[in-house]
């Protein structure tokens, strides 16, 4: 069997939660969306579910799976519903629905569903994507209570920038949003990842924790909270070849490494068409038989290389950490010039092993 594997540790899954409620001294929403950033959303959902609040997912289809998989706790439609036809199946499965644009209002004022919802109203604060204008906002609220078709409504927006603890577009936005809010009496989210890691001053009762949960860091530079997060996934696999080549010699497509010196290259059974990043260069750390060393050359669709020229004892069928414990997921990301959370949601073909149960 090819060696690629993913182990998921529940365990850290569980910490990072704990640790977004204690920082934050809210309930808590596990965003679960893009099957669980690669984790697997199911699983995921399973090993939290007895303590946290409920979840978050982009779409109507990623909530039907939780709820087919048995989970009962709230679960927040983060796109809220597409088409107004899936109201019926939202009132159903008792999903909470996210309203960011005034046709899904008008969807709700014109469809009739046999139970009232509950709506999280989402304000364009500043990032400017999706979310009501603030000059509608109040309006939008009071249309939502008109319909008797809303039973409760928690006032949301989003962060551009939360990731940039020096950026001025954060408070900015939280000084919109509470000025749109002002006089509503609902509950209210504002702080994701960054935002329950950086951001103490923004008002939420309700928080969404998403790269955070599975131990990734959202931020560039060093963050002490963010240094308490345990990575969960750890991309594994083993070294499959191992060949001697004097200086001077090409190693992979493009010839992009020529060895500066006599280099001893194994060769590792992952590529990009399991997820890995394709544009992950020449230095990007790898651990190898429990030491540090460095990918070379172009990343290929199924292998890779990477110098065991100061591992000596690496040999064939020594085990390779992409990223994990000891390499972090953020630091791969960085060197590829993209972020953990692609890096997670790439991953294909690559069989997930769970543990810490």
């Amino acid at each position: 069997m090819r060696p690629a594997r993913a182990l998921i540790d529940l365990q850290a899954l569980r910490h990072n939660y704990r640790l977004a409620r204690e920082l934050s001294a809210a309930k808590a929403l596990a965003v679960v969306k893009a099957d669980a950033y690669g984790h697997g959303a199911v699983r995921c959902a399973l090993a939290l579910e007895p303590e946290a609040d409920g979840f978050a997912v982009a779409c109507i289809e990623e909530a039907l799976e939780l709820r087919a998989a048995g989970i009962k706790a709230p679960v927040l439609l983060l796109e809220g519903f597409f088409e107004a036809s899936e109201l019926a199946l939202i009132a159903e499965h008792d999903l909470w629905c996210v309203v960011h644009s005034l046709w899904q209002l008008e969807a709700i004022e014109q469809t009739r569903v046999h139970k009232p919802l509950t709506v999280w109203l989402k304000l364009d604060s500043g990032m400017h994507r999706v979310g009501v204008h603030p000059k509608d906002y109040h309006e939008a609220y009071q249309r939502l209570l008109a319909t008797g078709r809303v039973s409760r409504i928690v006032l949301m927006s989003h962060f551009a920038r939360a990731d940039e603890p020096d950026a001025e577009t954060t408070e900015q936005q939280i000084a919109v949003f509470n000025a749109a809010r002002e006089g509503l009496v609902a509950e209210c989210s504002l702080r994701n990842s960054p935002g329950v890691l950086a951001w103490p001053q923004a008002p939420s009762d309700w928080v969404r924790p998403g790269i955070m949960l599975y131990g990734a860091t959202p931020f560039e530079a060093e963050q002490p909270l963010a240094a308490r997060l345990q990575p969960v996934m750890t991309l594994q696999s083993r070294v499959i070849s191992v060949r001697e080549l004097p200086a001077g010699e090409p190693v992979g497509y493009g010839a992009k490494f020529i060895s500066p010196r006599p280099t001893r290259v194994g060769v590792v059974a992952m590529g990009y068409a399991d997820g890995y990043p394709r544009h992950a260069p020449t230095g990007t750390p790898v651990m190898v038989a429990g030491k540090r060393s460095q990918l070379i050359g172009r990343v290929s669709m199924d292998m890779l290389c990477i110098d065991l020229t100061d591992v000596p004892e690496a040999t064939v069928g020594s085990p390779v950490e992409l990223w994990g414990k000891q390499v972090l997921a953020s630091d791969v990301a960085q060197q590829a010039g993209t972020i953990p959370y692609q890096i997670f949601c790439n991953l294909r073909r690559v069989p997930l092993d769970y543990y810490g149960e």
